[in-house]
């Protein structure tokens, strides 16, 4: 069965960095895009992050464009996610998803979804 598993969260200070990782098994992995989505307290979720299936297009949510960098691995099957300059808005409980195609778009509906990793910053 499709499993997602995210590690990397953590406490960080303001303009601080963390570095999410995804490890993705029971599906083949390099066949789909994927993406990050994050829920704040009180907030509905969004996605931050999406990538096609061989890396070769990446999208971002407007309000982590230049500081938040999606990656994938397709040999170890594993999602990253490189954090920076970090604000304490960008709190979330952060999630690794799976699209159901090659492509990641605007407002593409993800078939599976992690556990997710809580972020908090904070001074």
């Amino acid at each position: 069965q499709v499993q997602l598993v995210e590690s990397g969260g953590g406490l960080a200070q303001p303009g601080g960095s963390l570095r999410l990782a995804c490890a993705a098994s029971g599906f083949t992995f390099s066949d789909y895009a994927m993406s990050w989505a994050r829920q704040a307290p009180g907030k509905g979720l969004e996605q931050v992050a999406g990538i096609y299936r061989d890396g070769s297009y990446t999208l971002y949510e407007d309000s982590v464009k230049g500081r938040f960098f999606i990656s994938r691995d397709n040999a170890r099957n594993t999602l990253y996610l490189e954090m920076n300059s970090l604000k304490p808005e960008d709190t979330a409980l952060y999630y690794c998803t799976k699209l159901g195609g090659p492509h990641y778009y605007p407002g593409a509906q993800p078939d599976y979804w992690g556990q997710g990793t809580q972020v908090t910053v904070s001074s």
